[in-house]
């Protein structure tokens, strides 16, 4: 399996070597030639199965000729050993065609966990291999951080520095990174917002001289191992209600779009998806850009739902390159005129071919904490923002096919937000009981790539 940059400009990679690069040195987002497929008779046989089964046959398809199945298989189980119920990601109905995928039963509550558990594992493993080091970079709007500093704490092998937006995320969002004590990992909070933090990296890793210095590697979700390992859940979650004999749908609170790109690639691998509805709260630059055809920064502004208050959308590069199908000049005019002017117009043919593919909605504030309030008094279910947000734009999406959303955190990880809709304070899960106690470490960083870079190479002392 090889890897090509959407801008077309850097080494074709396999899936080792992407998987390390994060950012292409054009710039640009690793993707693969082209996506396998899992025919009908594969997906019959993977009904049923533990969803480290499912896991396993998707990734390995990703994986050929760069890791070793057996080695692959120890670190999918390992992976999700660290789940906290033996469905993994388990599929609740909500109403009549109205289903909720639960994503946040791993180490930290959030979905990131889904990916960053085997992420990690495979990092490890492939640095081991190569007897070298690297410094591991990542930015956060709140739940990739924590994750992605559970599952490194002990890495043998890289130095792990989260960037996260000061003041921006919640209590439990900042001390899941902040109480976590390692010598391999350094919190940053960045006076700024997430799309700050996120320029930061993409600065860091765009300067080659300082990322070949230090073996600079990258944990979000432009890195391609994050995407391929969210895919798996689309499958999994399919394979219960039918598929391959029948289509579903699902509806995604999207911020970076990772986690929607993610089904957009099991569709390409066969998954009979009938809608792929992008859901957002009131930063809704990909619903405006999907109603419009303009892709315009208009500032973020803060809501319950943190980690969807982004408007650079890093992710849907990958999206402009498959629906101007290849043309990497196109790519590169578009994410040129996105940094100089902050915005960028598709082509009529890849907006119709987006959708094709996509529908979307946008959720106010008060529509949020509505559903929250509305959802707990109908079905008992207590929902977090974020996935309050999918699940009101899903209520609003006609389609005879079963509807899917994501529900991609905790609600204890927004407690503030919960009690604050409903009434009811949502309590952390008893063995995170200690995390609003425990004493936090962290270093406050102007919003400057250079300051970054030179904490980073005093191996974050300051």
């Amino acid at each position: 399996m090889k890897y090509i940059s959407t801008r077309g400009e850097a080494a074709v990679l396999d899936f080792e070597g992407a998987m390390l690069s994060g950012l292409a040195r054009d710039g640009g987002l690793y993707l693969p030639e082209t996506f396998p497929q899992v025919t009908r008779d594969e997906q019959l046989a993977l009904r049923g199965k533990p969803y480290a089964d499912v896991a396993f046959a998707i990734c390995s398809k990703f994986t050929a000729g760069s890791v070793p199945d057996a080695d692959l298989r120890k670190m999918v189980d390992a992976a999700y050993a660290t789940f906290h119920h033996p469905a993994t990601t388990p599929l609740k109905q909500m109403a009549p065609n109205q289903y909720l995928l639960e994503l946040f039963h791993g180490p930290t509550i959030a979905f990131k966990d889904v990916a960053m558990q085997l992420l990690a594992r495979l990092m490890d493993w492939s640095l081991a291999k190569q007897k070298r080091r690297a410094v591991i970079v990542g930015a956060t709007s709140g739940d990739t951080g924590g994750a992605a500093i559970d599952a490194f704490q002990h890495n043998q092998n890289a130095s792990l520095f989260i960037l996260h937006p000061h003041g921006k995320v919640s209590d439990v969002q900042r001390r899941q990174m902040t109480t976590v004590k390692s010598p391999a990992i350094h919190n940053i909070a960045i006076e700024g917002n997430f799309d700050d933090c996120q320029a930061i990296v993409k600065a860091l890793f765009n300067d080659l001289k300082f990322r070949d210095e230090v073996g600079l590697a990258g944990v979000n979700s432009i890195n391609w191992g994050r995407i391929m390992a969210q895919i798996v859940y689309y499958f999994y979650a399919a394979l219960q209600l039918g598929a391959p004999d029948r289509a579903v749908s699902f509806t995604v609170p999207t911020g970076n779009f990772g986690n929607v790109f993610a089904g957009l690639a099991a569709k390409r691998m066969g998954l009979q998806i009938d809608r792929l509805v992008i859901a957002t709260n009131s930063n809704d630059i990909m619903d405006r850009t999907l109603k419009t055809g303009s892709y315009t920064i208009t500032g973020v502004h803060a809501t319950q739902s943190p980690s969807m208050d982004i408007q650079v959308s890093s992710n849907f590069e990958r999206l402009v390159y498959l629906a101007n199908k290849g043309n990497a000049s196109a790519v590169r005019a578009h994410m040129e005129s996105l940094k100089q002017s902050g915005n960028f117009t598709l082509q009529a043919d890849a907006l119709n071919s987006i959708r094709n593919e996509f529908e979307s909605g946008a959720t106010s504030e008060a529509e949020t904490a509505t559903t929250i309030a509305k959802v707990l008094q109908e079905t008992g279910e207590l929902l977090d923002p974020h996935t309050a947000v999918g699940y009101a734009v899903a209520s609003k999406t006609h389609t005879s096919s079963p509807m899917i959303t994501l529900a991609t955190a905790h609600p204890a990880k927004f407690p503030d937000a919960v009690e604050k809709a409903c009434g009811i304070r949502p309590n952390l899960p008893q063995r995170l009981s200690h995390l609003m106690i425990a004493p936090e470490s962290f270093t406050i960083l102007s919003n400057s790539a250079a300051e970054v870079k030179a904490f980073i190479l005093s191996d974050g002392k300051r």
